[in-house]
């Protein structure tokens, strides 16, 4: 007997999905009002907001609001009207190119509409069923799916761990010696939950000793790491070991969009085999010409990067000196891990944002391990240093009711008035 399709979806919603009664419209799914920034609505209230990516404070900056207003004033938001191999190509998209490969120090730049999409389609385009992959096993959602499209081999490593590395090189380079084909090596600038950058110097070190190519999603490392901000790789000096630089707009540059920069010859090969751009309307006139803007601010406005580092010391040392364990991080993501329930959770989160209103992030299982709760808040430029004090003495008040167990006792109250 053939089932029902939709059977399955209907009794099983899924780790995430099974909570959705509990937690849609408020734990996920929120409806944040107002101008983006530190300080939005929230259920009629007023929280201060450390769960928007708007790292260097661009989108609500003066002159790149007076860009974006202006080109959807001149070519409104169709524009361009198709593809960019047939009919939706762009002096302003060829430039915003160029601009983009010279500040990351590639030869040259494509525009990917998205980076989930973008980053999909290029591992898909990287290699064939001869070729071996390694990537990290807490690589980004993006990674793991375009990995799922290859017909090939693939070997994940430990997190960050150089001796894991080292041994699935070796089994991917015996494996490709066998199907004459190549290897294909990813991993992240920045590591977006835990917020450690990925080990690029030591991995580029590797080459020396096994032939493959690196491709990286600096997707939070683009202008918030190096001297210049062009990422993960300046910050670590080997910027030119990266085989394949990835990034996205929608972090420091607060906008929609993505772009993949390398050699002249590798980025010619992804024009005309990237199907996520071959087969999608090009990116519209407003982001491009408002990316524009936006890497101008980045490339010449260095105070931005500078306020951004104050806030990230200011609240990561803070909750150190208070006794927080907030890992290992050694970039702007901040988290915050603690014991206990997916429900005391739930509760915690409520109590923040209700009673001290404080909005951020909440991780749980399955992404974490059980028994884990991670909170997770991106300091901003636009932050101040009273938000932080603020938001300090906020995680003082309910570290301690975890502690003292009032969270666990709201939560099973909770449970049984359900029941």
């Amino acid at each position: 007997m053939v089932k029902d399709l939709f059977e399955r979806i209907q009794n099983n919603k899924g780790p995430l999905g099974k909570w959705a009664s509990q937690a849609e419209g408020y734990y996920v799914f929120p409806k944040l009002e107002g101008e983006l920034g530190p300080r939005m609505m929230f259920h009629g209230k007023e929280i201060l907001n450390w769960s928007i990516n708007d790292y260097l404070g661009l989108a609500n900056h003066p002159e790149v609001r007076k860009a974006d207003i202006e080109a959807a004033q001149q070519y409104g938001a169709a524009y361009p009207m198709g593809a960019r191999m047939m009919s939706g190509h762009t002096k302003f998209h060829e430039q915003l190119e160029n601009e983009l490969a010279e500040f990351v120090m590639k030869e040259a730049a494509y525009l990917l509409n998205f980076g989930y999409q973008g980053m999909v389609s290029i591992i898909d385009a990287l290699v064939t069923k001869n070729d071996v992959i390694v990537y990290d096993v807490d690589a980004h959602a993006c990674i793991i799916d375009g990995v799922r499209l290859h017909m090939g081999k693939r070997f994940t490593y430990k997190h960050n761990d150089i001796e894991s590395m080292e041994k699935n090189l070796q089994r991917a380079t015996k494996l490709a010696e066998e199907t004459g084909g190549g290897i294909l090596f990813i991993t992240e600038g920045v590591f977006g939950m835990r917020g450690q950058q990925g080990k690029l110097k030591e991995i580029v070190e590797m080459k020396k000793r096994y032939n493959f190519r690196l491709l990286v999603d600096d997707a939070h490392g683009f202008g918030t790491l190096g001297k210049t901000g062009a990422g993960a790789g300046e910050e670590q000096g080997c910027q030119d070991g990266i085989d394949v630089y990835f990034s996205t707009f929608a972090k420091s540059m607060a906008n929609i969009g993505a772009f993949v920069a390398a050699d002249k010859d590798i980025i010619d090969y992804l024009k005309y085999n990237l199907r996520s751009q071959m087969f999608a309307k090009a990116l519209p006139m407003i982001q491009t010409i408002g990316s524009l803007k936006r890497l101008e601010l980045l490339r010449k406005s260095s105070e931005l990067k500078d306020k951004l580092w104050e806030n990230v010391n200011a609240l990561q040392n803070g909750l150190k000196e208070r006794g927080f364990n907030i890992g290992d991080t050694n970039t702007c993501v901040t988290p915050v891990y603690l014991e206990g329930s997916i429900p005391e959770a739930m509760v915690m989160v409520n109590d923040l944002r209700e009673n001290y209103g404080i909005f951020l992030s909440i991780v749980v299982y399955p992404v974490i391990p059980k028994g884990i709760i991670l909170l997770r808040m991106i300091p901003t430029a636009s932050h101040s240093l009273k938000d932080i004090e603020e938001t300090l003495a906020a995680f003082e008040a309910i570290r301690e009711k975890l502690v003292n167990g009032t969270y666990k006792a709201i939560a099973e109250a909770n449970v049984e008035n359900v029941s």
